[in-house]
């Protein structure tokens, strides 16, 4: 069975989280990392990308370039996703 492009993505994007999430979550505002689809504007894309959370989406003038995600991460897009405060149940 042949892989497809998107199987390769979503492979090469896990990658790229566990080589990232350690720094990502030390990260002012994030609580969170994973991998899933993009979305812009609360509308899907379709791509495989590495859905960063945090509690509150700020915009970058506010906070110190240590805590400004990027787009991308090895090729990857990064999707910011306000999520609130996440606690255990």
């Amino acid at each position: 069975m042949t892989e497809t492009t998107d199987e390769v993505t979503y492979e090469k994007a896990k990658a790229v989280k566990e080589a990232h999430q350690s720094a990502l979550m030390r990260m002012a505002n994030v609580v969170g990392v994973g991998v899933g689809l993009q979305r812009k504007g609360g509308v899907g894309t379709g791509k495989v990308a590495l859905i960063v959370m945090v509690e509150k989406k700020l915009p970058v003038s506010q906070l110190p370039d240590k805590d400004v995600l990027p787009i991308e991460i090895d090729g990857i897009p990064v999707d910011v996703q306000e999520v609130g405060k996440l606690e255990a149940q």
